[in-house]
């Protein structure tokens, strides 16, 4: 009986069990049935794929939001062709570049699916795509390019449903007739017009895969941007995938490779070409190309539009007087504001809208001046234009501006001989570096401050080996340089332009030291808003404090010492502004590829880059500040013309922390003389005449500062530095032509200054007695001196009352005081200075009973 009763229940517990997990199961087919039906009942009618939305363009603004700089969309040019007025070599292009099985899959390529993501997993990124040409036209005809999972699978059911709809050969025509190809032309026909000037069956089979290779992402492929060696890469990789397939012969392909395509000038109507370009890259790359060319957004951008047209005129005026002066074609200009990082000017070429020179150069391959491609975020040398992040970095380690070095013949490679000959461990001689100044001459002691002002290559090379390779790239990189990736491939000539940077980044980084240390990111963009006004992103300040204020300082104090400049840029060179105070680099590669002239105020840096995009060489004599810095100065110029004149917040002048870091290149020991006796100084010595040298032999500077620590005093054994022989082999080379007279040490000690040849002052009035007076009116003193009174200067309570200079006849000095001094205790001081530099003060208390 008991049994009977158990197995019911179990029974019942069993068919519970069941009912709830059947229950559960409907209740999540329903929930997927409901899923896929609102999926369905949303999906447009792939009947109907022909009929596309109207857009709204994009417009781009400068920072006033008034000059209009491009209507993105504008006109949308595209012409239908049938499908028997597409070439073959232009289907073939497009299937090897997009979906070479898509003759055999049903709209959906799920053994590409699967290469795609086993790519992307071993690649940690994305970095291949599994879409069939179908999904594409369903993606860029019917629903947009974003990139969420439901956008997905609506993408895979309409592909599907668009199979069993359309023939093959009506899908691939409508994608070629309906896809974006850049710069406004839809579909192949306007693409083929817009881009050769000729119809589809015109255009050669590398004309055909250069199309090809533009769907992908058609703003950074465009041949009128900066990235056209890019496409051209790309267009080769479509004829491998063409003769992989089977499309065309390996002869074919290799013949295709050997041709660059001859592009037509751009048509479009576009203020600021490269800077729109730049700035539509960063809005296809965060929005997404459909919404960018059919969203209606409104993008302020930092731009301003007059100092843009100045820039440009700088450019254009500059590059002609360069072509006739040095063979020379090119030119570019980047203007920043330090203080945001706001781009205010950008001009990536001469002339945006001129033809490649010269006549019949390849799309750029061969141009000496292609006119698309923005140099301005092109990677180029420097030259010595990357100095300041070396004298920056041996700034911030204790050297000062006052440390000197020679500028004397040196090799720099060890194991190479001092003289610049290979050494017998070396087997190639070119591995031996011995750099040298472009007028081939040498200076001998030089300090810091000359050797950066004069652009000296020689103290530079030997500034970066003490401040250390990888520390000067880390500054470099803190202020904003992001091209330095390998820093291995980087020698000693780094100091000398070795490595590329691009002329915005420099703009940008150079924006640190005007703006005391603080780097604000370059940015273009201040606000970009929908097609109904909300607010989509909005510029907020970045700024990252990546230099000390008085390293920042120095630097700016260093590069606009024109007087330090003059004895290589003349006084009046380009770098020079009479009515302002301008810091200014220049740089040349030591080949002539490449000139640059960058310089700034507080609130306004500018750089210029000059030289051939193809890497020609200009003539000879084509230094940077004949070639660069003119357009420099004339942008600057025109550009700062109503502005009030600024001055750079000066570097506080602090004692170096080694005798060495301040100046002397002797060995021995540190001797303190007095500055104007010449004798050994003594404790009356006034601290200010007090200077530290010594009368040993000249020097290194590795025999008397340890490398890694140069604020703690000379190395125990200087010839275990690799370079402290040919250094110093270098230095004495140059002593034997360049005798420098090695004084002896003073024997006598400083008589000048002395407690009884000081000034000695009495109080006249008020009287020497502690009991408080009515009032105070006037002061009076005498002062007696062994030398003659430079400056007597009367305090009361640390505040300047007056102040006597030379020549001071009389020894009895009366100072009023209006109005009186108020009730209350207060303190006199009188300070006097004679001609030696002696100096004593005086003081005394006084007590006041009342205003009256």
């Amino acid at each position: 009986m008991r049994r009977n009763y158990l197995h019911k229940k179990e029974k019942v517990k069993r068919r519970r069990v069941v009912f709830f997990i059947s229950a559960v199961l409907l209740m999540a087919a329903g929930a997927g049935a409901w899923s896929a039906y609102s999926l369905i009942r949303d999906l447009p009618n792939p009947s109907r794929i022909s009929e596309r939305t109207v857009i709204q363009s994009t417009k781009i603004y400068d920072r006033t939001g008034t000059v209009l700089l491009y209507d993105i969309h504008g006109e949308e040019k595209r012409t239908v062709i049938p499908f028997a007025a597409i070439p073959a070599n232009m289907t073939h292009a497009t299937l090897a570049a997009e979906d070479v099985r898509f003759y055999s899959h049903g709209g959906i390529d799920w053994r590409g699916i699967a290469r795609a993501v086993l790519a992307n997993l071993r690649g940690g990124g994305t970095i291949q795509g599994g879409s069939t040409i179908t999904q594409q036209l369903v993606k860029k005809a019917i629903l947009s390019d974003e990139r969420t999972i439901t956008r997905k699978i609506k993408e895979i059911m309409l592909a599907l449903m668009l199979e069993r709809t359309y023939s093959k050969d009506e899908i691939l025509n409508m994608y070629l007739n309906q896809i974006p190809y850049g710069s406004n032309a839809y579909g192949i026909s306007a693409a083929a017009q817009t881009f050769f000037g000729k119809t589809p069956v015109e255009l050669s089979l590398a004309e055909a895969a250069t199309l090809a290779a533009l769907p992908n992402a058609p703003t950074h492929y465009s041949p009128y941007g900066s990235h056209k060696d890019e496409l051209l890469k790309r267009k080769d990789w479509v004829l491998e995938r063409m003769a992989a397939a089977g499309f065309i012969s390996a002869d074919d392909m290799n013949a295709a490779k050997r041709e660059n395509p001859a592009f037509t000038p751009p048509r479009e109507d576009m203020r600021a070409p490269h800077f729109v370009q730049y700035v539509r890259e960063y809005l296809d790359k965060k929005y997404g190309s459909d919404v960018v060319e059919q969203g209606g957004l409104k993008v302020t951008t930092t731009l301003d539009w007059s100092m843009q047209e100045k820039a440009e005129t700088a450019v254009r005026e500059g590059a002609a007087r360069n072509r006739t002066l040095v063979s020379v074609y090119n030119a570019a200009l980047t203007a920043v504001d330090p203080k945001t990082g706001d781009i205010l000017a950008m001009v990536g070429s001469r002339d945006y809208g001129a033809k490649p020179e010269p006549a019949g150069c390849s799309a750029g391959v061969n141009c000496k001046f292609d006119p698309y491609v923005n140099v301005a975020t092109r990677a180029r040398q420097p030259g010595s234009a990357f100095k300041p992040f070396v004298y920056a970095t041996a700034l911030k380690k204790g050297y000062t501006p006052e440390t000197v070095l020679f500028d004397v013949p040196t090799e720099f490679n060890p194991l190479c001989n001092p003289d610049g000959s290979a050494g017998a461990q070396v087997r190639d001689p070119s591995t031996c570096y011995h750099p040298q100044d472009y007028d081939g001459k040498f200076r001998g002691p030089v300090s810091l401050r000359t050797a950066l002002a004069q652009s000296l290559n020689v103290p530079s090379v030997k500034l970066l080996y003490l401040a250390g390779i990888p520390d000067s790239i880390k500054t470099a990189q803190d202020l904003g340089i992001t091209t330095l990736t390998a820093p291995d491939r980087y020698g000693l000539s780094l100091v000398l332009g070795g490595a590329e940077v691009t002329l915005l980044e420099m703009t940008s980084s150079y924006g640190a030291f005007a703006a005391d240390g603080t780097w604000h990111p370059s940015s273009a963009i201040l606000q970009v808003e929908n097609s109904r006004g909300e607010v989509l992103e909005k510029k907020e300040d970045v700024s990252v404090s990546v230099l000390d204020p008085e390293v920042a300082r120095t630097i700016n104090n260093m590069l606009s010492d024109n007087d330090s400049r003059v004895p290589i840029f003349s006084p009046h060179s380009s770098l020079y502004f009479s009515d302002r105070t301008v810091a200014a680099k220049t740089g040349t590669t030591q080949d002539y590829h490449d000139a640059w002239t960058i310089g700034y105020t507080p609130s306004l840096v500018a750089a210029v880059w000059v030289g051939n995009n193809d890497n020609t060489p200009m003539n000879q004599g084509g230094l940077s500040v004949m070639v660069a810095g003119p357009i420099w100065h004339q942008f600057l110029a025109s550009a700062l013309a109503s502005s009030t004149p600024e001055e750079f917040a000066p570097p506080e002048k602090l004692p170096a922390k080694n005798p060495v870091l301040g100046g002397l290149y002797r060995s021995g020991g540190i001797v303190k003389i007095d500055r104007i006796s010449g004798k050994l100084a003594t404790p009356y010595t006034p601290p200010e005449l007090v200077t530290e040298t010594s009368f040993g032999s000249v020097t290194s500077i590795l025999g008397l500062v340890k490398k890694d620590d140069p604020t703690s005093g000379p190395p125990s054994n200087p010839g275990d530095d690799p370079q402290f022989k040919n250094w110093q082999a270098g230095i004495d080379a140059w002593l034997a032509g360049h005798p420098i007279q090695v004084p002896s040490a003073p024997a006598e000690s400083d008589s000048l200054h002395t407690p009884s040849s000081a000034p000695q002052i009495t109080f006249v009035m008020p009287p020497d007695n502690t009991q408080p007076v009515a009032s105070v009116t006037e002061i009076q003193a005498t002062i007696t001196a062994t030398f003659p009174l430079s400056e007597v200067s009367l305090f009361v309570d640390d505040a300047l009352v007056s102040s006597r200079s030379a020549p001071i006849l009389s020894p009895t000095f009366h100072f009023s005081i209006t109005p009186p001094l108020r009730a209350g205790t207060h303190t006199i001081k009188i300070t006097a200075y004679d001609a030696v530099g002696n100096k004593t003060v005086a003081e005394r208390t006084v007590t006041v009973i009342s205003d009256k």
